[in-house]
């Protein structure tokens, strides 16, 4: 059991941030099918951009609202018609290449994986290592990207959990909680793990400490 003043800075924590990025974009990653798999694919790569947090979901919401929900109709859709719709949502400084790499990775997917992640999974043999090197081999989904993606993807995904990538730990370091993904996983039931870890990356953006986190949920 976790002692008094970490459980309080847990409980604050998840307050201000326990919002899942995928639960932000609507997406339910619990239903683990082609089109949330693909968005959230598409927000990773977003995200893992050097751009601030919020102008990516800004972005990832703007494809969304374009109606490339699919591997199949990001294809269909023009370089010119991406490369305006980040533009305009704000992801401008890396539009232009952001936009011919979500075209590459709608097409890979379907030509590889019949525009379903899921496959990529079983070609994995569900072995999270084998994920990870799999979900970097499409155009713009680094490390950092396909942490990113199984971060949140554990809810479905189960293999992976617990999983807590470097910027999480990072976060739960500055809070003075357990920094690794076993010790964290012992702070909240099983199904809250991910709001957990996505929490103390909002946290670590927002450089937030645990006494201001704890003050605020006391007043």
């Amino acid at each position: 059991m976790p002692d008094t003043e970490t459980a309080d800075t847990v409980k604050a924590l998840l307050a201000r941030y326990g919002r899942s990025y995928s639960a932000e974009l609507g997406l339910d990653l619990s239903r683990n099918t082609p089109s949330v798999l693909f968005r959230w694919l598409c927000a990773s790569l977003l995200l893992s951009a050097r751009i601030s947090a919020d102008l990516a979901m800004r972005g990832a919401k703007a494809l969304a609202e374009n109606g490339w929900t699919t591997a199949e109709k990001m294809a269909q859709s023009t370089w010119e018609e991406r490369t305006r719709c980040l533009n305009q949502s704000g992801y401008a400084r890396y539009d232009e290449r952001t936009s011919s790499m979500l075209g590459d990775v709608a097409q890979m997917l379907l030509e590889r994986y019949d525009g379903d992640l899921r496959k990529l999974r079983e070609e994995a043999g569900r072995d999270p290592a084998r994920e990870h090197e799999l979900l970097t081999r499409f155009k713009g989904i680094g490390d950092v990207g396909a942490d990113i993606f199984l971060r949140e993807a554990q809810i479905a995904w189960r293999e992976n959990y617990p999983l807590a990538d470097k910027k999480a730990c990072n976060g739960a370091r500055k809070l003075g909680l357990p920094d690794t993904a076993a010790e964290l996983s012992t702070l909240v039931p099983d199904e809250g793990f991910a709001d957990l870890v996505a929490a103390l990356v909002r946290a670590d953006l927002d450089g937030a400490d645990a006494d201001s986190l704890r003050r605020s949920a006391a007043d």
